[in-house]
């Protein structure tokens, strides 16, 4: 920025660019408006350039001549621009853009703009919002050619196509940039609208170009960007203007057509993450199969401290004037008696006016009074409340000093203990729980206030103050006068000299949030009040003005001790005041004529904004500015450029005196007001990059990221000051070293108030030298400031190490990355300033996660250019990068007493998911380096080394099976018959009326029932139909479209009697004909159905209006409706001829979203039957309650099937009917004593779900599941062990078994593999019962590599898995390898393969793919047993061989299914199943219902279901990246944040990720927000 006073502007120019500085730093006008007006102000002032070489418009005069003085060591000055932020330096400003405009050199990140849903957008940016005084500032005007600026070309001020140049540039062009260069390019980007994604970095369009455009950007997101060297004149510069309001668009303000949108974006994305990454990765160690983080390595080129050990600084003596008092209460007496009248503290009131004088005398009486009251009006005479040595709280308002200091020193006077805390304002104040609990550990009962305090807290409606939270019961005392009784005569409080009791308690708030109390002895409070006497040159009836808080810290010090102890008079300013007028400090210093003024550097900054209006300012009587926040790195620019401005008022330099504190140290170190002003104050340019290792190297020749310190002057006197190393052995440091102050004084802090262990630590410290002797026989107090001792003693803080962030060994202070961040675009974006910036651990290491406020009148386009330069910002100057950027709304960051951004409770915030972010930017991708190797497969072990017997590789083959069918001997009568029609019809000749099937309704009454020959009567007249009305051939398909019931059965054992062959197919669902219709169509379509048989209602819905608009209603096949069935049975009953040819056929949606039917034989059939009619010993005695869909696999076997050929009675629940009533399963299993019962997840989890709170209400009813035996879950995936454990525990109490919960396992080539009914209450060999199921925990880790390994329940990284049930039967099973199709030892994970007499018989497809067919229905071993025929499954699992023993006496082979091989993600060479990851993701927060997870290009992909309000989606991202990063350490790539349902889900209740995947990818999901990380 061109130094206003370098140039000779007339003053009423000055007073409008200082109007207008005040106007943007209070976010009256934009940035760009400010730069427009400024520069329209100067433009006329700025010198014309010399001569053609030279860039036009740099100033000479900036260019700083070299002389030996100004490169001198420490003492380098440099001039500083008038306008100045908190943190900033203007050297800082122009590193942080000459660190962007190199970035850009390098060539522009792309970084895609999340989607956000458009109500977020409008609640998070006032989009339409147009600040005061903007000519035309909207949304459109994102172009700068605009006439004002073109009309300013004579003036020399170039315009770019950034529009927000600004003088600032052009100096650091001047002075990084080459000056020499004849031409300067601006380079027009024209982008589809997104301005974001393609100019990240326009800061300065300073590339010398030769003439060539730009590579194609091929990611189809922006249109090529074509720069062209521009003449001297033309800079009109045009661009796409966003294209925004789009309803039907997500916001994302880029212009590619809404097919490809996503998916270009997700290119960009991978472009992007192509770069390569600077820190090159390291080969990685791995150990057998462990994943190891890769450790930092340090880097062998860093530097390292090189100077001598440092020695122990001294302090001067402490001198003791001989008329200081032996303690303040002394003073206070002295003072109180002596000159009762002179003035102790002036409070003011908001308008500035003085409120209240309090007088020395006025101050010694009512302290009295107060000390008296505490301890002899509370409680009784025997048994008074406090005595002596109690601790005791002071709660009082910031406005109210006078209060304060009362009840302080009627503290001191009664040998009580003060804590002062601040006012708790609600009953969730941010941090006040923590207070509390420092209330409660110091034992305090008694809280002093004052009356306007007492009545302003919050009250219960019985007039009381309620107990905060986390606070102990405390009697609230009000110390005004009026209601105290004055102490009789002959009291009189004991004043003693100080000694080793405690003084008081200073509480501290620590980097966790937790709040400790530093304990001051009064022997250290007078010493303390001495040093300071003596360094500031205190003298009686000084006047001085304090701003600070005076409860604690350097408020308390000045403004409230060490000024009684010598009779000064306080000007106190309330922080309320200062909010009104920021000048009222300075007013204050003039109106007294004030020597002293305790200062922060904000209150220098704010007074600099606002001092426009002040004529009359004169600082000449001020001889010490004292700067609490000194040792604040960045509080430099705030002392320059106040004393750049009000020198001209009387300022004299030598005035301004940083100083640094701590509450364990107090003061440790003030600059002395001193009389020679020639003498410079010390100044310390230092490298970022040799501070980040902790060394100090004078500016690097990178000359950008430097960090300029001023010295805070030297020891205290009486102290003896040393540097030691920050972690470890308390060491001292070298002289070029970075450490932690530690101090040896009597003037510190004693302990950590009940806390002895850290107090060890921190009060406790014995320095050591070299060789490990303690450099002192007294102990040190660590001060927690991070610094060095430079020439002549003079200390310089670097930072605090609360503020330490140390990422991948590198040390980085927040202090510093915020100045960075604000330095990007100074005010303009961020609302006041106000960044907080912390680390938090992922993965093994810190990482670094900045959180601003924006200004409420920014747009989207706004923030993400912003963020983006802030990255790039911060990678420039301090080589780090930061996790994650949150954007919240302006003033919702939780705030300190004083305004201060909160910093714990906003990282608590972050962390637990309620910071509600409007903008996020993570980039995981860029800053996880230590990631575990990725897998390199090996290469399998042959099969000559390995065939020894069943051995492989040292493990058992991992093979298994079932009971062999053949020697079962049973007394099967339906074995005689190779079909299921003729078992039908047999049963209806032996047992005609044996019920067969019960149909329940949603109120748990019978609808219906089917007896033996009603069955048989029933499939007679629709095989009659069939023939006649369908006119159908043998062999000829029939789509059976019913609902859940009895039809279905009859028209499928009605097909059989016809020869056709039957397909079940659900119907489509009423209300959503749109989505369901279509399936039911290309079901039909696939099995080449000949006709449809279906109900009357269903018939109409197939041929309603909504049903034409879903598909082409004219090329159905004939339907026919049963309702109607013809009177006559048919002539003959079909018989088949081959029991190997087509029974029926099973179609069915895979996870995958494949459509897949099989062929099942009269034979498989047969087999199936008999094979569940062991398992589950099903006899016609018994009643199974069924609560399954019907429509395929085992569900449809045992709803159609199996009642005919065992014979038992089934009791049918249609699973649609818990929707109505969720207890109607449950009810129905208690009310007709049902031994065993067959469910689906989705209904196990609707009882969960819905009934969680009726337990008591069921067991009223009279609900009883004690009789249960087995209760088995009908599913084609992993156990999901964590519902059947919900499950049995909610339902423990209504009589149900722990064990009888188990589970099955079947697939497309086999539709049951596993089936386990327990049998509970018998013992093994009292029948065919298998042992209870077993659940292992394998290591997760091990699974991604394909190896099991078992573990403990709990350790890290393990998964619980439940056994899938005992194998049927008649199956083998065999785990093979997926690829090699090799055998696998029963360590290993690998693809289940299986061999049973019911495997279907292929897939039933339309094109025939036989490749297909072969592989997964006949696949033989490549090594082994070559000869067996296996079907593969397509699952992954192993088997374990268990120490139970099944009724034969054989150990028991458990099989364990852990995934589909289709849905498994391959990820860096290790697989892994998104059931994991999702349980992971759903675990981080309550509002995360559902999760889904799908790979593209290599980039996970993470849906979230958000159960919520909008603006949470935002904190779902960061949490969603920590916790798959933590757990799987993958870096995910797209956070995905949708409504409830909106991950598509089967019947089985499985989750469609595929079907998902096109969705996302076609933009169909109307996302809430979509975060792609970097």
């Amino acid at each position: 920025m061109a130094d206003r006073d370098t140039l000779p502007l007339p003053l009423e120019v000055r007073d409008r660019l200082a109007e207008l500085e005040l106007e943007l730093s209070e976010g009256d006008i934009t940035q760009k408006g400010y730069e427009k007006k400024r520069s329209k102000l100067i433009g006329a002032f700025l010198p014309k350039a010399p001569g053609k070489g030279m860039d036009p418009s740099v100033p000479h005069e900036r260019r700083t001549p070299v002389t030996p003085g100004s490169s001198s060591r420490y003492h380098r000055r440099r001039s500083s621009g008038s306008r100045d932020e908190r943190y900033r330096s203007d050297v800082h400003t122009e590193a942080v853009q000459a660190a962007l405009a190199k970035q850009k050199e390098r060539g522009k990140m792309a970084v895609p703009m999340p989607s956000k849903r458009r109500s977020l957008v409008v609640q998070s940016s006032m989009d339409a919002y147009t600040p005061p005084g903007e000519e035309h500032i909207g949304l459109q005007d994102t172009s700068s050619g605009s006439e004002e600026e073109g009309s300013m070309q004579g003036e020399g001020t170039p315009t770019s196509s950034q529009g927000s140049i600004n003088m600032e540039n052009w100096i650091s062009r001047a002075i990084h940039g080459s000056t020499t260069s004849s031409t300067t390019s601006s380079s027009s980007t024209q982008s589809g609208g997104s301005g974001a994604a393609s100019r990240l970095a326009d800061v300065m369009g300073q590339t010398h170009l030769e003439n060539h455009s730009t590579p194609p950007d091929v990611t189809g997101y922006t249109t090529d960007s074509i720069q062209v060297e521009r003449p001297q004149g033309s800079t009109t510069a045009s661009r796409a203007t966003p294209k925004y309001g789009n309803a039907e668009l997500m916001e994302t303000g880029d212009g590619v057509p809404v097919g490809g949108r996503v998916s270009a974006k997700i290119q960009q994305l991978v472009n992007t993450l192509k770069r390569p990454k600077r820190p090159p990765l390291r080969e990685f160690f791995v150990d057998d199969f462990e994943e190891l983080l890769e450790v930092q390595q340090p880097d062998p080129n860093q530097p390292k401290a090189e100077g001598a050990q440092m020695l122990a600084m001294r302090g001067e003596q402490l001198g003791v004037v001989t008329n200081w008092p032996p303690s303040l209460e002394a003073a206070l007496q002295r003072w109180g008696t002596i000159s009762p009248k002179a003035p102790c503290l002036t409070t003011m009131d908001t308008n500035g006016k003085p409120l209240y004088i309090l007088t020395y005398g006025k101050l010694w009486v009512r302290s009295m009074k107060v000390a008296y009251n505490i301890l002899h009006k509370l409680g009784s005479k025997q048994e008074p409340m406090v005595r002596p040595g109690d601790r005791v709280a002071l709660v009082f308002p910031n406005n109210d000093p006078a209060a304060f200091m009362v009840a302080f020193y009627g503290c001191l006077l009664a040998e009580l203990v003060p804590v002062p805390i601040e006012v708790p304002l609600t009953r969730k104040d941010a941090g006040s729980q923590q207070i509390g609990f420092l209330l409660g550990s110091c034992g305090v009962t008694v809280a002093l206030t004052s009356d306007a305090c007492h009545k302003g807290l919050p009250k219960s409606t019985t007039g009381e103050i309620p107990q905060f939270k986390g606070w102990p019961k405390l009697l609230w005392f009000v110390t005004e006068s009026k209601h105290l009784s004055k102490p009789p005569r002959d009291w009189f409080p004991h004043i003693k000299d100080a000694n080793n009791d405690t003084a008081y308690i200073e509480y501290k708030t620590c980097k966790d949030g937790s709040v400790l109390g530093v304990t001051v002895m009064r022997i250290a409070l007078l010493t303390h009040c001495q040093a300071l006497t003596q360094s500031c040159g205190y003298t009686e009836a000084e006047t001085i003005v304090n701003v600070l808080d005076f409860k604690k810290d350097v408020g308390l010090w000045h403004g409230i001790l060490t000024s009684v102890m010598n009779m000064m008079h306080v000007i106190s300013i309330p922080y309320s005041l200062m909010k009104v007028n920021p000048l009222s400090w300075i007013q204050k210093v003039c109106q007294y004529k004030a020597k002293v003024a305790c200062v922060k550097s904000r209150d220098m900054h704010w007074a600099l904004v606002a001092h426009k209006d002040q004529r009359d300012v004169n600082l000449s009587s001020l001889r010490m500015l004292v700067v609490a926040d000194g040792s604040n790195p960045w509080s430099i620019s705030s002392c320059d450029a106040f004393l750049n401005v009000f020198q001209s008022k009387g300022l004299k330099p030598e005035v301004i005196c940083p100083c640094a504190s701590s509450p364990e140290a107090l003061t440790v170190a003030i600059r002395r007001p001193t009389d020679d002003s020639n003498q410079p104050p010390g100044r310390g340019v230092l490298s970022m990059q040799g501070l980040s290792h902790g060394v100090i190297r004078v500016d690097s020749e990178e000359k950008l990221s430097v960090l300029t310190l001023q010295d805070v002057g030297t020891a205290m006197p009486g102290a003896l000051m040393c540097v030691v190393k920050p972690d470890g052995v308390p060491q001292l440091c070298k002289t070029d070293e970075i450490g932690e102050l530690c101090v040896c004084s009597v003037a510190t802090g004693t302990s950590y108030y009940g806390l002895s262990g850290m107090t060890k630590n921190t009060f406790e410290v014995f320095p050591m030298n070299s060789v490990g002797a303690p450099i002192s026989e007294y102990p040190f107090t660590r001060t927690g400031l991070l610094g060095f001792v430079g020439p002549g003693g003079l200390c310089f803080i670097a930072g605090k190490m609360d503020g330490l962030m140390v990422v991948g060994g590198r040390r980085h202070n927040a202090d510093d990355i915020v100045a960075t961040a604000l330095a990007v675009e100074p005010m303009k974006f961020v609302y006041r300033g106000r960044i907080a910036v912390f680390s938090i651990t992922v993965l093994h290491d810190e990482r670094i996660v900045v959180v601003a406020e924006q200004r409420p009148d920014s747009t989207e386009e706004d923030s993400f250019q912003w963020m983006s330069r802030v990255l790039q910002a911060i990678d420039g100057i301090h080589q780090v990068g930061v996790y994650c950027l949150a954007l919240v709304p302006s003033n919702t960051l939780p705030k300190t007493p004083l305004g201060g951004i909160h910093l714990s409770e906003t990282k608590q915030l972050f962390l637990e998911g309620s910071l509600h972010p409007c903008n996020v930017l993570m980039c995981p991708h860029t800053c996880v380096t230590n990631l575990p190797k990725p897998r390199q497969k090996q290469p399998e072990i042959g099969p000559a080394s390995v065939m020894v017997g069943n051995l492989v590789s040292g493990k058992r083959i991992a093979q298994a099976s079932g009971r062999d069918l053949g020697q079962m001997e049973d007394n099967d009568q339906a074995r005689k018959f190779l079909f299921l029609s003729e078992v039908l019809q047999w049963r209806a000749q032996t047992t005609p009326d044996h019920v067969l099937y019960t149909l329940l309704n949603s109120r748990g009454t019978i609808a219906s029932s089917l007896s033996c020959v009603q069955l048989h009567k029933r499939a007679e007249k629709i095989a009659t139909m069939l023939a006649e009305r369908g006119h159908l051939q043998d062999g000829d398909h029939v789509a059976l479209v019913y609902p859940p019931g009895i039809d279905l059965i009859a028209a499928f054992y009605g097909c059989l009697y016809a020869g056709c062959v039957p397909i079940t197919v659900r119907p489509p669902h009423p209300q959503n004909i749109a989505t369901t219709l279509p399936t039911v169509k290309m079901i039909v379509e696939v099995s080449r159905s000949a006709c449809m048989m279906t109900t009357a209602v269903i018939c109409k819905l197939l041929r309603s209006k909504e049903a034409s608009a879903a598909v082409d209603v004219r090329t159905w096949p004939p339907v026919l409706d049963t309702d109607d069935l013809p009177k006559k049975k048919p002539p003959l009953l079909y018989k088949p001829s081959n029991p190997d040819t087509l029974a029926y056929l099973d179609f069915s949606v895979s996870t995958t979203g494949m459509l897949a039917g099989v062929k099942m034989s009269h034979t498989a059939t047969s087999a199936f039957c008999r094979s569940i009619k062991l398992q589950c010993e099903l006899y016609p005695s018994r009643e199974v309650a069924i609560c399954l869909d019907p429509y395929c696999g085992l569900g449809f076997v045992i709803w159609c099937l199996c009642s005919v050929y065992s014979g038992h009675q089934s009791i049918l629940i249609p699973p649609s009917e818990l929707e109505v009533n969720p207890a109607l399963w449950l009810l129905a299993v208690s009310q007709y004593k049902v031994r065993d019962t067959f469910c689906s997840y989705s209904v196990m989890e609707l009882c969960t779900k819905g009934l969680g709170l009726q337990t008591e209400s069921l067991k009223s009813r009279g609900l009883d599941l004690s009789r249960v035996r087995t209760c088995v879950v009908v599913a084609e995936e992993r156990p999901r062990i964590a519902l059947t454990q919900s499950f049995s525990k909610l339902f423990k109490d209504l009589g149900l078994h722990p064990r009888a919960v188990s589970t099955s396992f079947g697939c497309r080539v086999n539709l049951a593999v596993c089936l386990q009914p327990h049998r509970l209450g018998k013992l093994a060999d009292q029948g065919t019962s298998g042992p209870d199921p077993t659940t292992v925990y394998v290591d997760m880790r091990a699974l991604r590599h394909d190896r099991v390994r078992l573990v403990e329940r709990g350790s890290p990284h393990s998964l619980p898995l439940m056994e899938s049930g005992k194998i049927l039967p008649g199956v083998r099973i065999i785990i093979a390898n997926p690829e090699t199709k090799g055998p696998l030892g029963d360590s290993h994970l690998g693809e289940i393969w299986v061999c049973s007499g019911h495997n279907a018989s292929g897939y039933f497809t339309v094109y025939g793919d036989e490749a297909l067919q072969s592989d997964h229905f006949n696949s033989r071993l490549s090594f082994g047993d070559t000869q067996t025929i296996w079907a593969r499954t397509g699952y992954l699992g192993f088997l374990r061989r268990t120490d139970l023993t099944d009724a034969s006496g054989e150990r028991h082979d458990a099989l364990y299914v852990v995934g589909a091989l289709d849905e498994a993600m391959e990820l860096r060479g290790m697989r892994y199943h998104p059931i994991d990851i999702e349980t992971s993701v759903i675990r981080t927060h309550k509002s995360i219902t559902e999760c889904a997870v799908f790979t593209w290009t290599n980039l996970l992909v993470v849906v979230v279901e958000l159960d919520g309000s909008e603006q949470e989606a935002l904190d779902l991202v960061p949490l969603v990246t920590n916790v798959v990063l933590e757990e799987h350490y993958l870096i995910v790539g797209v956070v995905v944040v949708v409504d409830i349902g909106v991950i598509p889900i089967n019947s089985r209740g499985e989750k469609q990720r595929m079907h998902l995947r096109d969705g996302f990818l076609a933009d169909q999901l109307d996302p809430i927000y979509v975060a792609y990380n970097m």
